[in-house]
């Protein structure tokens, strides 16, 4: 590796963990390590939003999903699914993102609680745990597979398990001193790494690209947008299906940002219900954007490699498209900057699973279950004691994968689709099934992830006489489990002559004004 490019690295990974703590290092109370006592500006949580779902594999493989057709190329269908994504987010800015901002809740899931009872809280916060433990347990682990391979072709020989332990080391240094607070402001550093060096990548790229390229992009297909192939296999199987896409990517969209705590507890951090929407629109604007950036650097590379499919230039994916090009073309300072906007977008990734863990540990679970009065310095102390353990359970998970191989890794990719359409199920029960109660919504929740679970492990569909079976597109998996969530629910609650005692916090009228502190 040139000096120049490791300096590079080195100084971004001592700069983030001590930039965390001086942001964060005036910890006053719990609300203000879990939620930034809702004080944190629209757009830096809007970055922070983008950033936190965007993952190494986000920032390496999106490039080659041009190349990812059967037979020929996707081109820039993928973003069909971002416009689904925009959609979704919109729809929770105004349904339950102001819900949220009531009162003095600081998780997603408290409403869940205000509405049913303490056993529904405490089984959706279980559910977000063990959903956001394989997930970004997994991807951490994903995320050391482009690194090593990356830093092996610069002579650095290391282990995966080697890289997981040195990543959340730092990253744990920052956001367990520094709180959401930290972990936000390192988000926003880091999404302008990582940005930044797909522009001078596109850059790079553009000085060695033949007069005419675009024509020849788009006459290839490359540029294509739109997929309106309405036949029903292809709407079931294919996630760059149009109606698959918006539909099915609104509906993901509104239960990873409207059930998931690892976004919640993001727009809980802003000022007030107007910012909060703010944010949250405005991350799926900023992620259409992004994802744009990157495919068209995968368009660019395309060109650079002699408009040739996978099959011509001898590879079976595009995944390592990018990286390839990083390691072997870049310029010298520029290479060093793309991996450390690697390491940044794992470091990002995983200080938000922190946090948010840690928030739902003690809210939705230890004061729970204690039921009794704990000091606001208890609860920092706790908070902090949860960020430290959860970053130990993360390095030992993502440790064990040694083998790339492991069909567990792609169970735990997929776990969101056990888990999502029952949390988001859970949530719509409460507010447009007046009857219904707790026990109602627990049976609800319970079937939906057992049935889902069986879809996702086994349901296959075969698409013609002695073809290979394939698998349902994952955007219809979050619809499919709200269905079932609110069909059982719905029907159990038909038990019932009476609303829910507590059905009055799913009409609350929108409060617009600033919300009240945690």
């Amino acid at each position: 590796m040139h000096p120049v490019d490791l300096a590079i690295i080195i100084v971004y990974l001592a700069a983030m963990p001590v930039l965390g703590v001086l942001v964060g290092r005036r910890q006053r109370s719990a609300a203000d390590y879990f939620i930034g006592e809702r004080s944190l500006p629209w757009w830096v949580v809007c970055l922070s939003i983008v950033a936190t779902e965007t993952s190494t594999l986000t920032v390496l493989s999106t490039p080659g999903l041009i190349w990812a057709g059967a037979g020929g190329y996707n081109g820039f269908t993928y973003l069909q699914l971002p416009f689904g994504y925009i959609i979704g987010r919109t729809l929770v800015s105004f349904v339950l993102l102001p819900r949220y901002f009531k009162g003095k809740q600081s998780t997603a899931y408290a409403f869940l609680g205000q509405r049913f009872g303490p056993a529904m809280q405490g089984l959706s916060s279980v559910a977000f745990i063990v959903t956001r433990l394989l997930a970004e347990g997994v991807r951490l682990f994903a995320g050391a597979i482009p690194i090593q391979v990356i830093l092996s072709h610069y002579g650095l020989h290391t282990q995966y398990w080697q890289i997981v332990v040195v990543l959340t080391a730092l990253t744990v240094m920052y956001a367990l001193v520094g709180g959401i607070k930290a972990v936000v402001w390192v988000d926003v550093i880091q999404l302008s790494i990582y940005v930044g060096g797909a522009i001078i990548a596109a850059i790079v790229l553009a000085t060695r690209l033949p007069a005419g390229w675009t024509s020849r992009a788009a006459d290839a297909g490359v540029f294509t947008l739109f997929d309106f192939d309405f036949s029903g296999l292809h709407l079931l199987t294919s996630q760059y299906a149009f109606v698959t896409a918006i539909v099915g990517g609104t509906v993901f969209a509104m239960a990873s940002h409207g059930s998931d705590q690892l976004i919640v507890q993001r727009f809980l951090a802003c000022r007030s219900v107007s910012d909060g929407r703010k944010a949250l629109i405005g991350s799926g604007i900023a992620v259409t954007v992004q994802f744009a950036l990157f495919l068209f650097v995968g368009a660019m590379l395309w060109a650079h490699n002699g408009f040739r499919n996978l099959s011509a230039l001898g590879v079976k994916s595009g995944d390592g498209m990018f990286t390839t090009f990083i390691t072997s073309e870049l310029p010298v300072g520029v290479a060093g900057l793309l991996i450390a906007a690697i390491l940044a977008s794992t470091m990002g990734a995983l200080a938000s699973a922190l946090n948010a863990l840690s928030n739902s540990t003690v809210a939705d679970l230890y004061q729970r279950v204690t039921k009794r009065a704990v000091e606001d310095s208890t609860v920092l102390r706790h908070g902090r004691l949860w960020t430290l353990v959860w970053a130990v359970v993360f390095a030992i998970f993502g440790s064990l994968f040694s083998n790339r191989n492991n069909p567990v890794i792609e169970q735990g990719l997929t776990i969101t689709a056990y888990t999502y359409g029952a949390m988001l199920g859970a949530f719509l029960l409460g507010l447009l099934i007046k009857r219904a109660r707790q026990l109602d919504a627990i049976i609800a929740f319970v079937v939906t992830v057992a049935v889902m679970a069986s879809v996702v492990l086994g349901v296959k569909i075969p698409p013609a006489p002695g073809a290979k079976p394939v698998v349902l597109a994952f955007p219809w998996y979050t619809l499919l489990g709200v269905l079932i969530t609110l069909v059982v629910g719905g029907l159990l609650a038909l038990r019932h002559r009476t609303p829910g005692p507590n059905v009055s916090v799913a009409r609350d009228k929108e409060q617009d004004n600033k919300a009240e502190p945690v």
